[in-house]
Parts: C-alpha cells; sequence; structure tokens
C-alpha cells in the first residue's frame, strides 16, 4: 500500500516538474530568481563592502521578502489551473489518493524552486574566492532558504486549492506570507509592546518565519526551528486536503 502511494506521488511530482521544464515560463522564472538574487546580494546587500566573506546578510537576508512574490509566482497554478481547465474533477476522481496528489505536485514546485537556489552558487564561489566563510553556516543558511520557501509554497498550494483565478491564489499567498514575516519582525514587535500585552505580541510573533529563519542564517541548526518550518507545510497541506474534499462532495 506505501509503494503505491510512494509511486502515485512520483508519477505525479514527474509529470508536474517536467510540466515546468516543458514551457519557457520555468526558465524566465530562474532567470529572474537568479538575477534578483544578484543585485539584491551585490547591490543593496553590499557584498563587497561589508568586509567579510559572510553570506548571512547579503545574501539570506533577503531572501524571505525575495521568495514573498517568486514562490506564489511559481506555485499559484498547481490547483487553480486544475480547476480552471475542469481537470479537477478527472484527478479526483482517478485511483490517486487526494492527499497523494498534493504531496506530487508540492514536490514537484518544491525541487523546482530547490533547483533555482542551487544555481545561486556562483555567489558561493565568489565569498570563498575572495574569504574563508563558514561552510556550516553556509549550508544552514541554504537549508534554511529551502525550508522557508517550502513554507510559503505550502501556503501557495493551499491558496490555490481555494480558487480558480491565479492572480487571486497569488495575492492571498503574498497577504498570508506577508503576515508570516510581518509578524515576528524586530521593528514591528518593539513597537506592538507599546499597546499590546506581551503575551499576545509574543503570541503572534511565534507564527513568524523570521526568529527560524534568522538562526538557520547564524549557521544555528535546531530541532524547535525544523518544527515549525514542516509543521506550516503540513498544517498547509492537510488544509488543501480539506478544501479539496469539499470540492469533491460539493
Amino acid at each position: 500500500m506505501l509503494s503505491d502511494s510512494i509511486r502515485n506521488i512520483r508519477t505525479i511530482a514527474k509529470r508536474e516538474l517536467m510540466g515546468y521544464f516543458n514551457s519557457p515560463v520555468a526558465y524566465v522564472f530562474i532567470v529572474i530568481f537568479l538575477l534578483l538574487n544578484g543585485f539584491f546580494t551585490f547591490m543593496l546587500g553590499g557584498f563587497f563592502e561589508i568586509g567579510e566573506a559572510s553570506l548571512a546578510r547579503p545574501f539570506f537576508n533577503w531572501h524571505p521578502w525575495l521568495y514573498l512574490f517568486l514562490v506564489p509566482a511559481a506555485g499559484m497554478r498547481l490547483w487553480s489551473e486544475e480547476r480552471r481547465t475542469g481537470t479537477l474533477e478527472l484527478l479526483l476522481t482517478m485511483p490517486v489518493a487526494a492527499w497523494e496528489a498534493i504531496v506530487g505536485k508540492f514536490l514537484a514546485c518544491w525541487v523546482f524552486l530547490a533547483i533555482a537556489l542551487a544555481l545561486t552558487f556562483p555567489v558561493v564561489a565568489t565569498a570563498m574566492y575572495l574569504g574563508s566563510p563558514d561552510v556550516g553556516a553556509t549550508v544552514a543558511g541554504y537549508l534554511g532558504s529551502l525550508l522557508l520557501a517550502g513554507a510559503y509554497l505550502a501556503v501557495t498550494v493551499m491558496t490555490s486549492a481555494l480558487t480558480r483565478n491565479q492572480v487571486i491564489s497569488f495575492i492571498m499567498s503574498v497577504v498570508i506570507c506577508f503576515f508570516l514575516i510581518f509578524a515576528g519582525w524586530e521593528q514591528v514587535t518593539s513597537l506592538a509592546v507599546r499597546w499590546a500585552p506581551d503575551w499576545l505580541v509574543n503570541t503572534i510573533a511565534a507564527f513568524s518565519v523570521m526568529p527560524h529563519f534568522m538562526n538557520f542564517q547564524r549557521g544555528v541548526v535546531e530541532l524547535r526551528d525544523l518544527v515549525y518550518f514542516v509543521s506550516v507545510m503540513v498544517f498547509s497541506l492537510f488544509t488543501t486536503s480539506v478544501i479539496l474534499r469539499n470540492l469533491r462532495g460539493a
């Protein structure tokens, strides 16, 4: 039974991933992603001005904001397109469980984002050429960046199942992901404690991706940070399954 589920997930993921690279949109997305990464790192991040071989501030520091728009753009079509073209009903009647389709689509887009992230290796090569960056911190930063992209993507998968319109899915994803940044932003929390009780501020800030991602930036990999990102992904994908189940019963 488990082997059948794994085979179904692999088949769906392979189909979706090939669908990305059979379209020029995927290559345009990767080029835009790499150009923006380079611009933020070398121009806005002051890579050459900080005087140290570190990727934490000039490179990884921009990823929550860069992913805020690029990840929803990559994942907004996953279920919205199925609903718009009417193929969702066909997919749900096939001998494939809804959760297998959800996981397969999610993994395909996550692998696509991982490939785009891996293509930023020239930034790492530049840092290693100019100095001796902490390899452990760099690996942790990449792991945190990949988990961050996965969390944003899971939210996008959920919003994509809610509507036929990809633009609406994109906007909802951006709003939710912006909240996940905004809730724990140090400037916001320091301002909020002036008029809200500490327990409320701490509760809202607990939903934020920033404290967890910043730990990865510093090269610290803790279980609670891994649990946070996995929890966001599991909750969002589970909510997607509930939405699709309701659509099947409608």
